[in-house]
């Protein structure tokens, strides 16, 4: 006969906590032997069945059938044998069921307790298993509390940890608030999923273009690489596989439309755009935008390179506190030595680039001569070959510097 109810709350089970049958049926009947276990003092000839479509259970007990009964728990008499089937005769093994319904209180409840602690390891392993595939993955989660200078984030089956490093500094974390987070690792504990987030992540800005920019998601656009100070800056150089789609104006977008959504969710952090050069002179030229360049040569097995920039565009080309320089060192790999003009021809580093031969890993701009006449109004520059959101005033400095990548 049919188990109707047991056969609806496992179905219950299988739709609201995604916990299979299988498992569960399984679960029942370890939970069976052990009240046998606990109601009987020889149980390892017991065992117990289960029709997964009807629940329909039965508890057997295998005995042997004897002419004398010394033992009830694992003989049975020839006479009680053939009353279940005429055939059986001495020596013979007989299964006899068991009423669970017989079982003692104490043995009832150690089996209600195996079947809910199955229920919470399998709720746990499938909240694990969900989690575990949105690894290194962008999430969206509401600000739950403060632990400590930790934030609890609800993700909605489970909470996750953004820890005080992971934290933008200077943004603020308002309870109920909903957040874009990344998530770094997913481990398995027996509590529960233990999940930590990023905000500051590198990651987290290709996974917030990949949502924000269509090319960059369906692989037209590659990230090709990624340096990041988060809260304040980050410097992305973008491939495009199509001759006819621009990286640089797709990841930007219309006005700044696509760039300025994920400035918006970054806290305003700024974000410069520059399109990827296999040539690493030319790529180095763009990492250092908005600054203009008057030549770069590197040196790819060394990964060190030379940059000279018109003596007015040093301190742009550096950045406050050596910011740009510093980015752009990361996003090329190279550690970057940057002097400006004058200083240059007075360290003897500036060659007549009119009468010289350049390799691929050179570059020279052929169009500096006269063009840096022009005049620039403060804190206004053309960018060439990139684009960049916002671009901040840069402090002067008074004398170039070397910069690397300090992860590299």
């Amino acid at each position: 006969m049919a188990n109707t109810e047991l056969l609806e709350a496992l179905k219950m089970l299988e739709k609201e906590k995604n916990i299979s049958r299988s498992s569960m049926i399984e679960a029942i009947e370890n939970a069976l032997l052990i009240a046998c276990k606990n109601n009987f003092v020889n149980s390892d000839n017991m065992s117990v069945t289960m029709d997964p479509e009807t629940c329909e259970y039965h508890v057997l007990a295998a005995k042997t059938v004897v002419d004398s009964v010394t033992d009830k728990s694992q003989e049975i008499s020839l006479a009680d044998a053939q009353d279940i089937d005429g055939s059986f005769q001495l020596g013979d093994t007989v299964n006899v069921e068991l009423r669970s319904q017989d079982f003692g209180r104490i043995a009832a409840n150690a089996a209600k307790n195996v079947i809910l602690q199955k229920i919470r390891e399998e709720e746990r392993s499938v909240i694990y298993s969900e989690y575990v595939d949105k690894e290194h993955k962008l999430v969206t989660g509401t600000v739950q509390r403060y632990i400590g200078k930790n934030i609890s984030i609800n993700l909605g089956k489970a909470d996750a940890l953004l820890t005080e490093s992971e934290q933008i500094r200077g943004e603020k974390y308002e309870p109920t608030s909903r957040i874009k987070v990344y998530i770094i690792e997913v481990r398995e504990t027996q509590k529960g999923p233990r999940i930590r987030v990023s905000r500051t992540h590198p990651e987290l800005i290709r996974c917030l273009f990949e949502e924000e920019v269509s090319e960059v998601r369906e692989g037209i656009v590659e990230i090709r690489s990624i340096a990041r100070e988060a809260g304040n800056r980050t410097k992305i150089a973008v491939f495009s596989k199509d001759p006819d789609v621009d990286a640089v104006g797709a990841c930007v977008g219309m006005n700044g439309s696509r760039v300025g959504a994920i400035v918006s969710e970054l806290g305003n952090e700024k974000i410069d755009v520059v399109e990827w050069d296999e040539n690493p002179a030319k790529m180095i030229e763009n990492a250092l935008s908005p600054a203009k360049v008057i030549s770069v040569i590197a040196d790819s097995e060394e990964k060190e390179a030379k940059v000279v920039v018109p003596d007015y565009q040093l301190s742009l080309a550096i950045g406050r506190e050596g910011q740009n320089a510093r980015l752009a060192a990361r996003l090329t790999g190279f550690k970057i030595d940057i002097k400006s003009e004058t200083q240059a021809r007075e360290a003897g580093d500036f060659l007549d680039y009119e009468n010289e031969y350049y390799e691929d890993d050179q570059y020279y701009d052929e169009d500096y001569e006269g063009e840096y006449e022009e005049s620039y109004s403060e804190g206004e520059y053309e960018t060439e070959g990139a684009e960049e959101y916002e671009i901040a005033e840069e402090e002067p400095v008074e004398s170039a510097a070397a910069y690397e990548d300090e992860n590299a």
